[in-house]
């Protein structure tokens, strides 16, 4: 194969369809429970090879210091393969920032999956998996995509059949949310709601829609300080959403519909409407080595070698195993 000078890899956004914590773990990590998904909002990330390590960041206001997750992601490919080289880093924004898209984490996956194809590197997927755990918990979903349950730290994921088809409507209020001030919040107040995770895995697995949105919610809506939720929620209900809620720590609020014109109006119909009418992603293996993918996991992975070489330990459960 004739080498490549440049990759670019749409790296979709996700939406947390339930969020439940069940558990304080040592070092004051919270253990949770969610159904994810991945959606049709896409950061676009460019990778050109290169002497050098370079992020750039055009028409955002994200900083494009180390911390970045797409330079944390390039460091520890090059640290992990050994290989020398580099690249200059484009990332074309388009999930806003603390809105619990995991728009950084999709950039973290992104780089991992654009640089084991820029430089032929033939690393596992098991192997990305354990290297996106050390960037950012919601990085091995990035890398898997589709439909999931994840449990833990994000350590735990299983693969589930598509989301029954609906269209979201995504609505970012003028603000963000801090997740680390979210969960603190959490530990003071705690959640008078909590989703049925299982109850929501089963439905997934029959196809019902009705029973996912009864099964939806978010333990954190009450914690995370967005005054706008619930009014936001009501909007979308008014507008013929199955269910409404809080994606990840917030700010941003999703109704689910089954018509994509409600879909539409629903955001014709109130503020801040950042993506109206998206899609579940469903999960896709890597496309053949090329200039252009479109990636979003794949199904059933088992662990590898990673484990063993790397302290970040992620299970792939298939789906006859109990995550429990």
């Amino acid at each position: 194969m004739s080498q490549l000078y440049s990759v670019t890899v749409q790296a979709p956004a996700k939406l947390n369809l339930s969020l439940d914590v069940v558990g304080l773990l040592p070092g004051g990590y919270h253990s949770l429970d969610m159904i994810m998904q991945a959606v049709t909002l896409y950061e676009r990330v460019e990778l050109h090879r290169s002497a050098q390590l370079t992020l750039t960041l055009p028409g955002s206001t994200v900083s494009a210091g180390a911390d970045n997750t797409a330079l944390k992601a390039a460091r520890a490919f090059f640290g992990y393969t050994g290989l020398e080289g580099g690249a200059d880093i484009l990332v074309y924004k388009s999930v806003p920032v603390r809105a619990g898209m995991a728009g950084g984490s999709a950039d973290a996956a992104a780089v991992l999956v654009g640089l084991n194809v820029l430089y032929d590197a033939k690393l596992s997927f098991s192997e990305l998996c354990a290297l996106g755990a050390g960037i950012g918990a919601d990085v091995p979903f990035a890398l898997m995509g589709g439909t999931c349950r994840v449990q833990g730290v994000g350590d735990l994921i299983r693969a589930l059949p598509p989301c029954p088809d609906c269209w979201f409507t995504v609505v970012m209020p003028g603000y963000g949310v801090s997740t680390p001030e979210a969960f603190a919040a959490y530990d003071r107040i705690g959640a008078s709601h909590r989703p049925d995770c299982a109850a929501q895995e089963t439905a997934v697995r029959a196809g019902s829609l009705e029973a996912l949105c009864a099964a939806a919610g978010n333990a954190l809506e009450e914690c995370s300080g967005a005054p706008d939720n619930e009014a936001i929620k009501a909007l979308l209900r008014q507008q013929g959403a199955q269910a409404a809620l809080m994606t990840g720590s917030g700010a941003a609020v999703f109704g689910v519909f089954t018509q994509e014109q409600a879909a539409r109006a629903a955001a014709a119909a109130g503020p801040h409407p950042l993506a109206p009418g998206l899609r579940p992603q469903p999960q896709q293996r890597p496309a053949p080595a090329g200039r252009r993918l479109m990636w979003s996991g794949r199904t059933g992975a088992a662990p590898g070698s990673a484990a063993g070489n790397n302290s970040n330990r992620i299970t792939l459960l298939s789906s006859g195993q109990n995550s429990r």
